[in-house]
């Protein structure tokens, strides 16, 4: 799913809320379900790398993040830099990722 497609369907989404179609719970999971799919059919458009999906496995603080990365240390890496914006620091924070 591109970018435009996703953001036509989260407005799809928000414009059934509006209108009463869709109750506020209805509305979050569409709008979670069209981010999930975005973040797993990524396409880019840069022609560079191909960036996939990948799920921070381990300690609660990084478990089930998931970033787009073209290698595994480049997820790594995401996560950890996710992790340093915390309050705690990312040092303290055991974790492997996996491909979605």
């Amino acid at each position: 799913m591109d970018r435009i497609s996703a953001l036509r369907n989260i407005e799809d989404a928000i414009r059934d809320f509006e209108s009463g179609d869709s109750d506020l719970a209805s509305t979050e999971r569409r709008v979670v379900t069209v981010l999930r799919t975005f973040a797993t059919e990524f396409e880019t458009d840069t022609g560079d790398e191909t960036l996939v999906a990948w799920k921070a496995v381990g300690d609660d603080r990084a478990e089930g993040i998931v970033v787009l990365a073209a290698t595994e240390a480049e997820a790594r890496t995401r996560v950890e830099d996710l992790l340093g914006d915390a309050e705690a620091s990312a040092d303290d924070v055991t974790f492997s990722v996996e491909r979605v």
